[in-house]
């Protein structure tokens, strides 16, 4: 699949809002250490990095050197390269000996998968395919697809029957794998990893998922904006933190109909869309857990929730229902 999906993550990065351009210094409240900053694509979403260092030519180093690591990771988990690993797992069935990162993000799929009792599912691409054909038709059925197609796509679906190792990486004919619930978490963690690596203490990371190194240079918290559904550039609330990172899953990121009955978060129970919040935001100490479970949490009512924040790594879950109200949940 080669479109290019509108970002579904609708977070809006206060702090980093004034990077417009690759290593373009950004606003800061100590004048005399300008972040770096880079603004640019990964994984069909917008990615942003402010790195606020005293050595401005390290920093800079810094940012050529995540960029290319994330740009080594997309080559892995798009489905807008052509030539990525996951679109040649989706044509031919296999991978023979995958990238350590590869057979690591899909045995962390399957983990939430297990956590969150299937709900979580990156297998559920055959249904994007079934709804996006559908709506593509001059004639399409307003009520979606039939009852029939979306039976045969949901037998295509199953996270657990895909064989990962090692060697190789096996699904059955039929199947097919998108990482877009969880891939970018996934790299914004790794660039995460390297930054601290080399030392810096204080930076915001967004591949598609925010993720913040420690507590602003002035020892406040980052904050970051959870944009509001329903009014196109308002802010719904805020957050802040220090050391985490945050995830926003909504389905107004990308409908299918004007009518916005149809969505891109699938239910691999009954292959229908989320339409129990109007979006769901995670924090979490990782960008990977914050990025597949608030996908799966958008499945899930508010009880199941609760009982499930004990046991997975989030700290907060702050929904926005129906009604546009905001519900905060807290481990």
């Amino acid at each position: 699949m080669t479109r290019t999906l509108t970002r579904r993550r609708f977070i809006r990065i206060s702090a980093a809002a004034a990077g417009l351009g690759a290593l373009a210094p950004g606003h800061s409240v100590r004048a005399e250490i300008a972040p770096v900053t880079w603004r640019g694509t990964m994984l069909g979403a917008v990615a942003t990095m402010e790195i606020h260092d005293e050595d401005r030519s390290r920093a800079e180093r810094l940012i050529s050197l995540a960029c290319a690591e994330a740009r080594r990771l997309e080559r892995q988990f798009s489905l807008y390269l052509n030539d990525s690993a996951l679109v040649a797992l989706n044509r031919t069935g296999v991978l023979i000996d995958p990238a350590a990162e590869m057979v690591d993000l899909l045995s962390t799929s399957q983990h939430y998968s297990t956590l969150t009792g299937g709900l979580f599912d990156v297998t559920v691409q055959p249904l994007w395919e079934l709804y996006a054909s559908h709506f593509a038709r001059d004639d399409a059925d307003p009520a979606g697809p039939a009852a029939a197609a979306i039976e045969a796509a949901l037998a295509r679906i199953g996270s657990s029957r895909l064989s990962i190792s090692r060697d190789r990486i096996v699904m059955p004919k039929g199947m097919a794998v998108t990482l877009n619930g969880i891939a970018q978490g996934y790299v914004t963690d790794k660039v995460v990893d390297l930054l601290r690596a080399h030392g810096i203490s204080r930076s915001l990371v967004d591949m598609g998922e925010a993720r913040a190194i420690g507590a602003r240079p002035d020892g406040g918290p980052w904050e970051i904006g959870i944009a509001d559904p329903d009014i196109a550039g308002h802010t719904k609330a805020v957050l802040p933190i220090v050391d985490r990172a945050v995830s926003t899953s909504g389905g107004y990121g990308f409908q299918f109909d004007s009518s916005a009955r149809f969505n891109h978060l699938f239910d691999p129970r009954s292959g229908g869309c989320a339409l129990r919040y109007r979006s769901v935001t995670t924090v979490s100490r990782c960008a990977t857990a914050a990025d597949a479970l608030s996908t799966a949490f958008s499945l899930m009512p508010e009880d199941k929730i609760r009982s499930l924040l004990p046991h997975v790594d989030i700290d907060r879950v702050h929904l926005i229902n129906g009604a546009g109200q905001s519900i905060e949940l807290s481990a």
